[in-house]
């Protein structure tokens, strides 16, 4: 009987035996924690903002880096495939993460508000809005790193002013 050497077992994730796969130039250049401190930080700077629109985009385009970072995370570039027209980071979240269908389809429809208010057009955004999409863009970020199994600290909290 021939010796065969003792290697440490690997652990992976279900959904990394299974992970599926994506065209390589959809996939994000950065690092899952990366881009998730990119959105932590896009959360700060959201929060910072006086301009319902620039606070609307800004927490918008915070969670798609926090949809980026699921990407990297579960995504496999796929071999052999040409490229096509770009493809939604929503519509790739909700192919390669299923339970987050329903935060890339929420995500997905503000993309157009998120895109005049980049735009400068006044008034597409009101102040409850942007304030809305503040919290749910900090929210989803929340459950992205808590499904990625890392830990999450409230970001909101930490930088609102208290009242005196």
């Amino acid at each position: 009987m021939a010796k065969t050497a003792i290697t440490q077992p690997v652990t992976l994730r279900p959904e990394a035996r299974t992970a599926p796969t994506v065209p390589a130039h959809a996939l994000p250049q950065r690092s899952p924690r990366e881009l998730l401190a990119l959105a932590r930080h896009g959360i700060v700077e959201a929060s910072g903002w006086n301009v319902p629109g620039q606070r609307y985009a800004t927490a918008h385009l915070a969670a798609l880096r926090a949809a980026a970072a699921m990407l990297a995370a579960r995504a496999k570039p796929a071999v052999g495939t040409r490229r096509r027209r770009p493809t939604s980071v929503w519509v790739l979240l909700a192919q390669v993460a299923p339970e987050l269908g329903e935060w890339a389809a929420f995500f997905a429809a503000g993309a157009a508000k998120r895109a005049a208010a980049e735009a400068g057009i006044s008034r597409v955004v009101t102040a409850r809005e942007a304030d809305d999409l503040l919290r749910d863009a900090e929210r989803f970020l929340a459950v992205v790193e808590t499904t990625l199994g890392l830990p999450h600290q409230p970001i909101l909290e930490l930088t609102t002013p208290q009242a005196g």
